[in-house]
């Protein structure tokens, strides 16, 4: 299919902390206006986590061994579908995290989480859970780039965490400018307009 918006891409190059935008016609069941958080970016290929797409899943109907905890878990992407990860915002309080970006780390010691939220020191606006995750090979990415597929930009660990998933992939396009403004405008189907 040949793209009808054409936009000059932006200078920001991908890595770890940074988020990717959709472009507005990428009708995919992941990627179909999504946000990408980068995890690791890398000669060898390209980690992340869709964040903006609820699966209607909360957590305690797929992992059965946690304690009580109202959080929906998201699409992480459609690689390893039946693993689950999860990102956080409680930093050294759970061991063996990564620190994505500031105030926003990766993983952990899970039978730490657990242990959090069985005493009830975490809550689900602390912590947000994934199915699987977004992959790309070696150069993938920086193909798709090229193409206007994503465009990349900056993040905070708030406006991550804290951005209600329906509106977050147009909240990142507003505050990417006024070049922007067509895709965000841009009708979901095209068709119907």
């Amino acid at each position: 299919m040949q793209k009808l918006i054409k936009i000059k891409s932006n200078d920001l190059k991908p890595r770890g902390g940074r988020v990717l935008i959709a472009e507005p016609l990428m009708d995919e069941f992941y990627f179909g206006r999504s946000v990408v958080l980068l995890i690791e970016h890398s000669e060898d290929g390209t980690f992340g986590l869709v964040m903006n797409k609820p699966s209607g899943l909360m957590i305690n109907d797929i992992v059965s061994d946690l304690p009580e905890f109202r959080s929906v878990v998201m699409h992480g992407g459609p690689v390893q579908t039946d693993n689950v990860y999860f990102l956080h915002t409680l930093g050294n309080e759970v061991p063996e995290s990564a620190e994505i970006m500031k105030g926003l780390y990766w993983g952990g010691d899970l039978d730490t989480l657990k242990e959090m939220m069985t005493l009830g020191l975490v809550t689900p606006s602390q912590v947000r859970f994934f199915l699987g995750y977004s992959g790309w090979a070696s150069g993938q990415l920086d193909d798709e780039l090229r193409r206007n597929s994503w465009v990349v930009s900056e993040a905070t660990a708030r406006s991550l965490i804290h951005i209600k998933p329906e509106r977050m992939w147009q909240h990142f396009l507003q505050r990417m400018g006024p070049a922007y403004d067509l895709w965000r405008r841009f009708p979901t189907d095209p068709q119907l307009n």
